[in-house]
């Protein structure tokens, strides 16, 4: 009773966060939303036992992504105004996207029912351990069966993540409003900007 009445709450939770991102006016408070759908979206996956998915969600979803984004939203000067008149341009444009996924999505369904598609049968080869919890059942299958895949994907990400590295810290071409830290540290306090009682109007000397 308590698991019905919690996935019932979930699943309502999720859903008005999921209207409220799209209807919100403020990009913010859009983003504030759906941060609240991923919480209530990991909390269907620990119900449904999938407590790896569930973490997944919090950390990389809701501690990377869209903290991330929502630190960019408010960090940036967007005109609102802008937004609106783009998303009322390209309204049509996403109708159709939309019709078209919806006509796949009821394709698929139809096809499914029909019988026209045959989807792989379960081998059992990669079933799970009912004695270890789903974390340790995903650990041991991520690093055995699938171990090189893991260690590629580890791999594109460290070469992205030096690639944006030396493309934020790469040297500039002119010295204008650039900052030489050593010759700043090194320097002679007795080169410092000197008050020498200027009179009226004539300002310092440096």
């Amino acid at each position: 009773m308590i698991q019905a009445i919690a996935f019932y709450l979930f699943a309502f939770l999720v859903i008005a966060s999921a209207v409220l991102v799209i209807m919100s006016r403020n990009p913010v408070h859009s983003v504030l939303w759906l941060i609240l759908a991923f919480f209530n979206a990991a909390g269907l996956m620990v119900l449904l036992g999938a407590e790896f998915i569930a973490m997944l969600l919090v950390v990389v979803y809701v501690g990377a992504v869209a903290v991330l984004f929502l630190f960019v939203v408010m960090m940036l000067d967007i005109d609102f105004a802008e937004l609106r008149a783009g998303f009322i341009k390209n309204f049509p444009l996403g109708l159709a996207i939309a019709a078209i996924l919806l006509a796949e999505l009821v394709l698929g369904i139809g096809a499914l029912s029909a019988g026209s598609l045959e989807l792989g049968a379960a081998t059992g080869e990669n079933a799970p351990n009912l004695a270890e919890s789903n974390i340790a059942n995903v650990g041991q299958l991520l690093y055995s069966k699938y171990i090189f895949v893991f260690e590629a994907a580890g791999l594109i990400l460290l070469v992205a993540m030096i690639g944006a590295i030396v493309l934020t810290h790469r040297e500039l071409k002119t010295t204008r409003g650039h900052q030489n830290i050593t010759k700043q540290v090194r320097r002679n306090p007795k080169d410092a900007t000197q008050l020498k009682q200027p009179t009226v109007g004539k300002g310092v000397e440096l």
